[in-house]
């Protein structure tokens, strides 16, 4: 099967969900963290998906692909810490933290391994040559669309 999303990677779909989950348990956190640790981790949590979404528009290009998985790792870990911070200021509970820790890391490991092993991700010249952009009625081509 061959993915055509990055949405459709597990990666993505274990980020959204971590993503999802702060952002509720965060509508709980006390408002004077508004500016502060509710919005940081809300911000880096999404990054991850968002990242990851642009890691693989760049699969064409290895050096670029693995850039961009590199920042999703940066903002997972980021992500991880804020957890640590949320834990230790009583906004959540040990086990919520156990929970969102323990699927950080999972996605982290994800990442490790497609950073470590990116080829069956990017796309070959092959497949570039036959993704040639479609143009528009009323567009003019560019000289890479020919």
């Amino acid at each position: 099967m061959q993915i055509k999303s990055a949405k459709e990677l597990n990666v993505y779909k274990k980020g959204y969900e971590l993503a999802m989950s702060v952002f509720k348990l965060s509508k709980d956190f006390p408002g004077e963290e508004k500016f502060a640790l509710t919005s940081q981790i809300r911000r880096s949590s999404r990054s991850i998906c968002l990242n990851l979404r642009e890691a693989w528009a760049k699969r064409r290009y290895e050096a670029h692909f693995i850039s961009k998985l590199t920042d999703c790792d940066g903002e997972n870990s980021e992500t991880d810490s804020s957890l640590d911070f949320a834990k230790d200021c009583g906004y959540i509970t040990v086990e919520q933290h156990t929970a969102l820790s323990s699927l950080c890391k999972e996605i982290g490991a994800m990442l490790g391994s497609m950073i470590n092993n990116p080829g069956p991700f990017l796309i070959t010249d092959k497949e570039a040559r036959g993704r040639k952009s479609e143009v528009r009625p009323g567009l003019r081509p560019l000289i890479s669309d020919l």
